[in-house]
């Protein structure tokens, strides 16, 4: 059996025949895999255009990604930079548009391995908060690379907490400049990518003092090295933060401003203003200059976040397929490891997770856009939603792939600690998100003060006018509650209905307690501050209740309009009935707390979900299949579609430089201590 010539790009002599083992999962498709990759890609022309793009990345040998396991830092970043180098001349030559279709699926195939990330970060925050003027300025001046631009926010002393940020801009009306300055170490800006060696640009995060009041955080484009030599300028200290837990080659750095002067017109203005005098013109609200943050919060979770763990998916279930281990019966040939239910039961919620997080962010990317253009016009009516289920649905899925991701890796026994299985790389990669663009407890507790204000407002004004005017999000807080589930027998809870039903009931009924509890220490005298910090965990139990409900009504939702294909709904059902199954039993407690469930009911929900992993089995490689990652992007010894993993391991590993340039502690140390001992032998 040959492998589809798009899937394998490594060049092995062995990827021409498929091993046996995982050439049987593909003899018998209950679905067409063509046809449910071309549905994640959003349709057959976008699955061709990026089949184009990786054709073209993997023809050309300074994108290969096979050496990286073996860099030094250094090297690392010199590689990511030449990448990106070399990207950029193919889209000039092939007429590639910045932030279009072709460069997304070109840093997909290199698995974002490319320098200047946050270069785009940069131009974002600018579209979303500079005026027409300063996005006329700026924006031909990065995409033409005249300027590498990067984004400082954090701090060494401050992070999700932007309230806190201590780096000061201090408006001088006499020479109409804003002064920045890094008043104590802990103001130093830390952590922010193509910092510590590339950017020459930074847009600045700082508290804005002006007409002797201060007036909050606000945006600031700084340079910070000169376009002639990248030599610091005068009053920057700036270079890298040193050695990291993963993304060896991004060049994360620190930024000291001492003093250091910008014309009037580099503070962003589309939604405040200082005129030459000094006075201050607010023209958004307090959470306008928090958009920029949104937008890059929204667009990681299919851009960045959620590929990680349908690679780790991928490369789990394929080497589950080739690995064998002991027999099931004492008769048999040892059984793949796959056919155990225990390995079903790590690994295939991680899958059906992969697959509602893509369609969870699909839908959250079409209310995004929806939101945007209204938020850019000063109409902030959508912000406050939009800004609970961003903050929300980033916390939960940074923190679900972690755990997945991690889950995969160690499914794989001792190989998934090889660094050539691809796998560590992506738990330290994925780890990361749990970080950034916000700390993910800090997340939910945004979105727990949203949901906590719309239970009141539920609370206060009930009835059909409130239901049409409320935000969608939290519809289900208006609705008529079930005080019990009617499910009878295990079919039952493979009802979407039901299900769905069981988790609005759960997530209305720990926002109510959440509310209560915060209501009765006020009532005792507690000051509102104190009895949200006294209360802090239970509304962090209850926004995670409300996001599991949230994906699991968009995983319906998405099955609704695959009415026309009825073999792929059906597998993805499958998946959609775990995901939401596998939820409840892992949080029984939240489901028997009140009765709404019996123990009995429990029992049913695990009896339909261990018959789904037998279910979902036959078709675990065509489902991993139809993520479509070519073998180079996956990068994995162990991943690869033609499933060879034992040669491609042994392969690679002799190439590694330990095994190729020497070992110079033999003449130094082995050998003398060897020969120490030889003659009273």
């Amino acid at each position: 059996m040959d492998c589809p010539v798009h899937r394998v790009s490594m060049g092995d002599p062995w990827s021409r025949r498929v091993h046996p083992d995982i050439a049987s999962e593909r003899h018998t498709q209950s679905f067409d895999v063509e046809r449910l990759t071309n549905i994640l890609d959003g349709g057959a022309r976008n699955t061709a255009l990026r089949r184009k793009v990786e054709s073209i990345i993997h023809s050309d040998p300074v994108f290969n990604l096979k050496d990286n396991y073996f860099m030094s830092q250094n090297e690392r970043y010199e590689a990511s930079v030449q990448k990106k180098f070399h990207i950029q001349k193919i889209a000039e030559r092939l007429g590639w548009l910045q932030d279009s279709h072709e460069l997304h699926y070109a840093s997909r195939t290199l698995s974002g391995d490319l320098a200047l990330g946050l270069h785009y970060i940069f131009v974002k925050a600018l579209k979303s908060l500079g005026s027409d003027e300063q996005i006329a300025k700026w924006v031909p001046l990065c995409n033409n690379f005249q300027i590498i631009a990067t984004y400082a926010q954090t701090e060494l002393g401050h992070g999700t907490y932007l309230q806190g940020l201590e780096t000061e801009a201090t408006y001088d009306a006499d020479t109409q400049e804003f002064v920045l300055h890094s008043p104590s170490i802990t103001a130093i800006k830390w952590w922010p990518g193509d910092l510590g060696r590339s950017a020459t640009h930074a847009l600045v995060q700082a508290q804005l003092m002006c007409s002797g009041a201060r007036r909050g955080m606000h945006a600031f484009i700084v340079p910070v090295r000169s376009l002639q030599d990248h030599t610091p300028l005068p009053g920057i200290t700036v270079g890298d933060i040193g050695p990291k837990m993963g993304f060896e080659q991004t060049d994360n750095g620190f930024l000291r401003l001492d003093h250091v002067r910008v014309p009037r017109e580099n503070m962003l203005s589309r939604f405040a203003q200082v005129l030459p005098d000094g006075t201050y013109i607010k023209l958004g609200t307090p959470q306008s200059n928090y958009l920029s943050m949104v937008v890059t919060r929204v667009e990681l979770l299919l851009g960045e976040i959620t590929p990680l763990l349908q690679k780790a998916c991928v490369i789990a279930i394929r080497y589950s397929v080739i690995r064998r281990q002991s027999q099931l019966r004492p008769s048999d040939p040892e059984a793949k490891v796959l056919d155990y239910q225990t390995q079903q039961q790590k690994l295939f919620p991680q899958l059906a997770t992969a697959y509602a997080f893509h369609f969870l962010a699909k839908n959250l990317l079409e209310f995004f856009h929806r939101s945007y253009n209204a938020i850019l016009n000063r109409d902030f009516s959508l912000l406050p939603e939009l800004h609970a289920l961003s903050s929300g649905i980033k916390a939960m899925v940074a923190d679900f792939c972690t755990q997945g991701a991690e889950l995969c890796r160690r499914a794989c026994g001792g190989h998934g600690y090889s660094k050539l299985s691809g796998l560590p790389s992506l738990v330290t990669r994925v780890t990361a998100s749990c970080t950034y663009e916000g700390e993910n407890t800090v997340l939910y507790l945004q979105t727990a003060r949203f949901l906590i204000k719309s239970y009141l407002q539920a609370q206060a004004s009930p009835g059909a006018t409130l239901q049409r005017s409320f935000p969608q999000s939290v519809a289900y807080l208006t609705a008529p509650d079930l005080a019990r589930c009617p499910a009878q027998r295990a079919a039952d809870f493979l009802h979407p209905e039901v299900y769905t039903k069981a988790w609005a009931h759960v997530a209305v009924r720990l926002i109510k307690d959440s509310v209560h509890h915060l209501q009765t220490l006020q009532q005792s005298g507690a000051d509102r501050h104190e009895a949200w910090n006294q209360t802090n965990v239970i509304h962090l139990q209850a926004a995670k209740a409300h996001c599991y409900y949230v994906t699991v009504k968009s995983f319906t939702e998405a099955l609704e309009k695959l009415a026309n294909e009825p073999a792929i709904q059906q597998a993805l059902k499958r998946l959609c009935d775990l995901y939401t199954l596998h939820g409840i039993l892992s949080n029984a407690g939240d489901f028997l707390h009140d009765g709404f469930l019996s123990g009995a009911q429990v029992d049913m929900v695990r009896t339909a979900y261990l018959d789904l992993l037998r279910l979902i089995r036959k078709d675990a490689i065509s489902l991993t299949d139809a993520f479509d990652f070519t073998d180079q992007c996956l990068n994995s010894a162990l991943g690869c579609y033609d499933g060879n993993a034992y040669e491609r391991l042994f392969h690679w590993a002799q190439k590694s430089p330990t095994n190729t340039q020497g070992n110079p502690a033999y003449e130094k140390y082995i050998r003398p201590l060897l020969q120490s001992w030889r003659p009273k032998l």
